[in-house]
């Protein structure tokens, strides 16, 4: 879609002069699994940097460095996924919508 056609279809929208505003909780919610993306994908590329590290010189001391910080990507993995569990799910496709006047029957997306 072209920004010509999309600013089209934005026009033709009638505008309900409705403000909407998501939840306190769900913001927070979102935020603290957006932070903790963060730091998985940190923890990780430090995994990956510390297994090149020792693929090309060895030892005994790269070896526990690289398991330290695969142990660390690990958590990190594990307390994502445990946060995207216990997050609230977002609606799925062909549930109702539900607004102001009531629930709008219809798919999402």
């Amino acid at each position: 879609m072209t920004t010509r056609e999309l600013r089209q279809l934005l026009e033709d929208v009638e505008d309900t002069r409705e403000i909407v505003l998501a939840e306190r909780a769900a913001v927070t919610e979102a935020r603290a699994v957006a932070e903790l993306q963060t730091v998985w994908s940190a923890a990780r590329a430090e995994a990956n940097l510390a297994y090149d590290a020792w693929r090309a010189t060895g030892g005994d001391r790269a070896y526990a460095t690289y398991r330290a910080a695969e142990d660390r990507a690990d958590a990190a993995e594990d307390a994502l996924a445990a946060a995207c569990v216990t997050s609230r799910p977002r609606a799925a496709l062909g549930e109702p919508l539900l607004s102001s006047n009531g629930p709008e029957e219809g798919p999402i997306g």
